[in-house]
């Protein structure tokens, strides 16, 4: 993920990760991208089942029941490795995370373990009474997805009356001293939405928002077509950009990230160096410190039935299963090949990647992307809107 307000806005400096030693069992959540250990931040897919019908689903998940979800000896189990392995932060999600039975147990449980506990979710289900037992037992954060306004997000996750439950959602963690924040994938179909959605952080108070860009996983790569062209991309960078130092200059900051698309490091760069070089300087630090996609290293995957995937996006891709052996077995297994090469995959991309001279701080970008279009792991990732001037290497 790539900071807007941290690096556009100056929220955070080299030095601000510096003084954690960059060591993620020490650097509180919002600089956990710029540690140097990259211990994992675990998504945990509880379950598969959701009582939505989202368009991108990486999971295509239904409202019915599965039978090969973890039980509970092999939940408790999974926790506690992942907190003895030093696992930051575990993000509960689905599905729809709130339709476990077990939600609340096992958040309780990770943080009794020291993790940070977090949860993505629809924010439909969670009434005040939910909100209020979430922020009981210690839960740091609950990213509820905004897909869009009320007509573009009902009808993008294919249940009418989903907005309002969001409202609902939002002013229940709110009241219930639960921090909040948005999580919006942007295409074709919403993209329009995004300075209404500005509008709304600021009338609701809500401090937190993530872009996403599309993936084409699941679902989402039944949609691929209505991803943003590239010039498409870049102006709506522009616009999160621009509305994100409007708020800031007016002394209404709100963290803004962008997601899942670390070309967006490199943009924000090159537009520091016309605006103000002094601070794309510093920028360049923590974009090195951040190291751009983390697939496979500073994030991880498991599943509703144990598998682990280098990310949530990477169902195709498994690692092992933790019904088999643990967590910390599985992402260290140096026997593994294709993990090994996701750990330094810098040395294995092709094409456009492999000459980019970004790829220090991009990492290659999303490879789940690169596979689901070229079918190859290792090619380009076809959602990089750099031009080849921009990305072409200086002479020496």
């Amino acid at each position: 993920m790539i900071g807007i307000s941290k690096l556009y806005c100056a929220t955070v400096e080299p030095s601000d990760a510096l003084r954690y030693s960059r060591q993620s069992g020490k650097m509180p959540s919002h600089l956990l991208q710029f540690s140097k250990d990259k211990k994992p931040v675990v998504v945990w897919n509880m379950t598969r089942r959701c009582n939505l019908k989202c368009v991108h689903c990486y999971a295509r998940s239904e409202d019915i029941s599965y039978d090969n979800e973890l039980n509970h000896e092999q939940s408790i189990a999974m926790i506690d490795d992942l907190a003895e392995f030093g696992v930051p932060v575990l993000l509960f999600s689905g599905g729809e995370p709130t339709v476990h039975s077990r939600l609340v147990e096992y958040a309780k449980h990770a943080v009794s373990k020291g993790m940070r506990a977090v949860i993505s979710t629809n924010g439909t289900l969670i009434t005040k009474e939910k909100a209020r037992v979430l922020k009981e037992i210690g839960l740091s954060y609950v990213g509820i997805s905004l897909d869009g306004l009320e007509e573009t997000h009902d009808k993008f996750r294919g249940v009418k009356g989903s907005y309002k439950k969001v409202m609902a959602a939002i002013e229940n963690c709110q009241e219930a001293g639960i921090k909040v924040g948005l999580r919006f994938t942007i295409n074709k179909r919403n993209v329009k939405d995004i300075p209404g959605i500005f509008d709304l952080l600021e009338e609701k108070n809500i401090p937190r928002a993530c872009f996403y860009h599309l993936v084409y996983s699941g679902r989402g790569s039944e949609i691929a077509k209505e991803d943003l062209s590239h010039e498409e991309t870049r102006k709506i960078l522009d616009l999160i950009m621009d509305r994100t130092k409007d708020l800031h200059d007016r002394n209404l900051p709100k963290e803004i990230l962008t997601v899942d698309n670390h070309a967006d490091g490199p943009y924000v760069y090159q537009r520091l160096l016309d605006e103000d070089p002094k601070r794309a300087s510093e920028v360049m630090e923590l974009l090195e410190m951040n190291e751009g996609n983390n697939s496979g290293r500073g994030i991880g995957c498991i599943s509703w039935d144990g598998e682990v995937h280098p990310d949530q996006f990477w169902r195709e891709k498994s690692l092992g299963n933790v019904k088999d052996k643990p967590f910390s077995e599985i992402w260290t297994n140096d026997k593994n090949e294709f993990l090994m090469k996701l750990k330094e995959k810098k040395k294995y991309v092709k094409g456009r990647c492999s000459k980019c001279r970004w790829l220090d701080i991009c990492g290659g970008n999303f490879r789940a992307r690169a596979e689901s279009v070229a079918n190859d792991p290792w090619d380009s990732d076809p959602a990089c809107y750099l031009t080849d001037e921009e990305i072409k290497k200086e002479d020496l």
